[in-house]
């Protein structure tokens, strides 16, 4: 049943609970505050799941009802409002136009550099044993200029090198070279600060554009919402197309998440790989040191510095990089 005996329902306690609320609501909230209201408790039986009976009745009054008193707000997420909630508001803001100026609400200014995180994800994927790879920063100042348009999104910001000659003995590693194996795998990072809906189309398909070349390719970022229709969209896109998903964590590197793994390709696009190296030179030396007959031992020259542990061995890479993440503001000391 969703009535008591007095015939009280789950749409009248939708409608008295968004009455006394203070903005839209999901169902989720607008159950949860007429429990704290009292007006849950009006109904006898709730069922199991009074949460998704509520949700039914809210969506089938605003499908077939043309009187219906709720209206939906948002979609992502879901809210309700009531519409003469919304008429009301809607009033005061063009009052308020006619009458004085509205400023734009500033969104709030991040204290860092999106270049600031990269030496926390530069040092997560050296120690995590998925990626054990070397960095290199892809700086697009060192790329050929070209007319608007040509280069966009055509660099990563990030670039890594897997040497499976880490992974074998010499000898393994002597046959899979007489044998024409390549000794590496390459992956692709586009770096950015936050995550959302409001920049998930553009970001996403950015990383397609800059990282399909690579073996396997990823888009990071330290802020990621956590919306549950949000994180759907995520694994749709890359079931879709395969860009991987990290979310760095600053205080603790070693428990940055791989939110979703990237598509693995067994063959890199040559064809981006040639374009890359010949308009930028941070890609075209990175191919170089790869590909020559000795590494080099200088490895802070070619690659990125990861923060490892200092030489004491007082502090961790987790420590190293909390500190260093404080220094640059992306997190608060507490």
């Amino acid at each position: 049943m969703s009535a008591s005996k007095t015939g009280y329902t789950f749409l009248q306690l939708a409608l008295d609970t968004l009455k006394e609320s203070c903005g839209p609501l999901s169902v989720d909230e607008i159950w949860e505050l007429a429990v704290k209201k009292g007006f849950a408790a009006k109904i006898e039986s709730q069922g199991k799941t009074p949460n998704a009976t509520l949700g039914a009745r809210i969506y089938i009054d605003i499908r077939d009802n043309p009187n219906s008193k709720i209206v939906k707000v948002s979609t992502r997420p879901t809210k309700f409002s009531l519409k003469d909630k919304e008429q009301k508001t809607i009033q005061v803001c063009q009052n308020s136009e006619k009458t004085s100026e509205i400023k734009p609400v500033k969104a709030p200014k991040i204290p860092y550099k999106e270049i600031d995180l990269h030496p926390l994800l530069v040092t997560f994927v050296n120690v995590n044993p998925k990626f054990n790879c070397l960095c290199k920063t892809i700086n697009h100042q060192n790329s050929v200029r070209a007319s608007k348009g040509v280069n966009e999104w055509m660099h990563p910001d990030i670039v890594g090198v897997h040497f499976y000659d880490d992974d074998y003995s010499s000898e393994v590693v002597g046959l899979q070279k007489k044998l024409g194996y390549r000794n590496f795998k390459l992956f692709s990072f586009e770096m950015k600060r936050t995550l959302n809906f409001d920049n998930l189309r553009e970001c996403y398909f950015q990383a397609v554009s800059n990282s399909s070349w690579a073996n396997e390719g990823y888009l990071v970022a330290y802020e990621i919402s956590n919306d549950d229709d949000f994180l759907q969209e995520l694994g749709r896109l890359n079931n879709a197309f395969g860009i991987g998903i990290i979310k760095i964590n600053p205080r603790i590197i070693t428990q940055s998440e791989i939110l979703f793994p990237s598509r693995i390709s067994n063959e890199l696009d040559w064809d981006t790989v040639e374009k890359l190296s010949g308009i930028n030179k941070d890609f075209k030396n990175f191919l170089l040191e790869i590909t020559s007959e000795k590494r080099s031992n200088n490895i802070k020259k070619i690659y990125d510095e990861p923060l490892l542990e200092d030489r004491s061995g007082d502090r961790s890479c987790d420590d190293l990089c909390e500190a260093y993440a404080v220094e640059k503001k992306i997190i608060s000391e507490d």
